[in-house]
């Protein structure tokens, strides 16, 4: 999710092309919203971060932010701050338009009928496995690690970068979300297209952004250079790094 609906169209921390794009459409193997929907209340998210005004304020605990957030109606203030930030650009993104049209229609066909019928059809798989391995488990699975971002990365980990704010560095998030747990440093630099100082680490999701820009397919990837990271670090940094 992070190098499409974060990098690309929450941040503008990346630029893509129309055939890259397109792909997109894909995320409705996730059912976590439209790329709309999510990439807004993920701007509100981060220019609002642990206030009532943050969809998955961590500091109303964690089965809040990791679930509970999903189970009630939003803040009033999620809702007001959502509707005072600019989003003309993803207004209009013709693939943001497209997809939010057919959101639900992707949501059946990407999250339960491809993910069943793949090993039913290539390998001879029984229906009911593949539907509730391939499809409902890895549905499963793959939304906890997630959701893990917003509580686990939020509240357990050092802050190396800035220690007034919630965000941490969690490695077993990281491991979980390939690369997504390098959280303070995210919250830190969100323009960075990495989410991360050392993108040679563990972080798949940026070695995908650098392998689209190597063929053609990706542009304009932001980073925070290394003296505004030791500034930083020197300024707010816990000391840990």
């Amino acid at each position: 999710m992070r190098s499409c609906f974060d990098e690309i169209y929450s941040r503008l921390a990346a630029g893509i092309e129309p055939e890259l794009e397109g792909w997109w459409v894909e995320g409705g193997s996730k059912v976590e919203n439209d790329i709309f929907e999510w990439s807004r209340d993920h701007r509100v998210h981060h220019k609002y971060s642990e206030t009532d005004a943050d969809p998955h304020n961590a500091r109303r605990g964690f089965f809040f932010s990791h679930i509970g957030w999903l189970f009630v109606r939003k803040h009033r203030d999620v809702i007001e701050k959502g509707r005072k930030l600019d989003v003309t650009d993803l207004l209009a993104d013709p693939v943001v338009r497209f997809q939010r049209k057919y959101y639900k229609i992707s949501v059946v066909l990407m999250c339960f009928v491809v993910p069943t019928l793949v090993p039913w059809c290539f390998w001879g798989e029984s229906l009911w496995i593949s539907y509730f391995l391939a499809s409902i488990l890895r549905y499963t699975i793959s939304l906890n690690v997630t959701w893990l971002v917003n509580s686990a990365a939020h509240m357990y980990g050092n802050r190396p970068y800035d220690k007034y704010i919630s965000p941490r560095q969690n490695p077993l998030v990281t491991l979980g979300a390939i690369g997504e747990g390098f959280h303070n440093y995210h919250h830190t630099f969100p323009f960075d297209y990495s989410a991360s100082e050392f993108g040679l680490n563990f972080n798949p999701t940026t070695w995908f952004i650098d392998f689209m820009c190597w063929l053609g397919l990706a542009t304009d990837r932001k980073r925070a250079t290394k003296s505004m990271i030791e500034a930083r670090k020197a300024r707010t940094g816990d000391g840990s790094a």
